[in-house]
């Protein structure tokens, strides 16, 4: 009832809502939008853009969508950022996302991508003045956010213009039997059946809705300039060369031509991907910043 009165309160405020958050980081600002996800409950997404940005005298600024990691919350995940869109010149919106039953495991549940696909209308629709560049839209995530980041340009590749996956899972069923491998594996295994509905053997289908590999011919034909980043030495996303590897040879394999190149390292799961780490070179790639 709590949240359905919220939800109430939200719609007859308008479309969204917003409110700025105090942020430590002198040329970025934080604001809090609201947006109702694909299940009718209203999430919150945190966007962050430069302190210094006037929609009356700066042109459009590029947008990335940033879906966070397993367990990860959209708060934290803003921290990935640090200043890096008041330093370079754009805009990041941290979803806090919903699954089919799990906001902070949704793994890549279909309806968790169409809403990642309408937050360029969620950010209009909650802060008009804000103009995006609608030819400049990205994805970035790491880890799920990563898993959520490929199916996005599999699922909606008109949309970006480019993308970035940090350490993911691409094959969900093969992550399933791994859990065990890592810390608290069992209460994993037992979160990812309630999310997904069961088992990959029980509903192998309803998994590989989940996993970009098996969108691996989407990804090669969609035309969006990709970067894969990978660890040989993750104990998080165990096995990545049958994970974030193997999505990258099969997309080559489809089209030898196809935008997508990968970055293979030894770091700890997910240390690339910060604003102190590799983010900065990886968004030079594709030209933000």
């Amino acid at each position: 009832m709590k949240r359905l009165a919220f939800a109430l309160l939200l719609l007859a405020a308008g479309p969204a809502s917003a409110a700025v958050l105090p942020r430590a980081e002198p040329g970025t600002q934080e604001i809090a939008i609201h947006y109702v996800a694909h299940d009718g409950v209203v999430r919150a997404a945190f966007v962050l853009l430069p302190a210094w940005y006037s929609p009356t005298k700066d042109p459009p600024l590029p947008l990335v969508i940033s879906p966070h990691g397993r367990g990860i919350d959209a708060r934290t995940n803003v921290r990935v950022w640090g200043d890096l869109p008041g330093r370079e010149s754009f805009i990041v919106i941290n979803p806090e996302g919903q699954g089919r039953r799990l906001s902070l495991y949704s793994w890549g549940d279909p309806g968790q991508i169409s809403d990642l696909a309408r937050m360029p209308e969620f950010l209009a629709a909650a802060l008009p003045w804000v103009h995006v560049d609608s030819k400049r839209i990205y994805a970035v995530g790491g880890s799920m956010g990563g898993q959520e980041t490929l199916l996005l340009v599999a699922r909606y590749p008109h949309l970006l213009a480019g993308a970035i996956s940090f350490d993911a899972p691409t094959d969900l069923a093969l992550r399933y039997r791994d859990f065990p491998q890592i810390g608290h594996g069992s209460r994993l295994q037992r979160l990812a059946r309630y999310e997904v509905g069961g088992t990959p053997w029980n509903d192998p289908n309803a998994w590989a809705a989940r996993s970009p590999l098996d969108f691996a011919r989407e990804i090669a034909a969609s035309g969006v300039p990709l970067e894969l980043w990978w660890s040989t030495t993750d104990r998080v996303v165990v096995d990545q060369e049958h994970q974030s590897g193997l999505l990258y040879r099969e997309i080559k394999e489809l089209d030898g031509d196809a935008p997508v190149i990968e970055h293979v390292g030894r770091w700890a799961h997910c240390a690339e991907a910060t604003w102190t780490g590799k983010l900065p070179e990886a968004l030079a790639e594709l030209g933000i910043g």
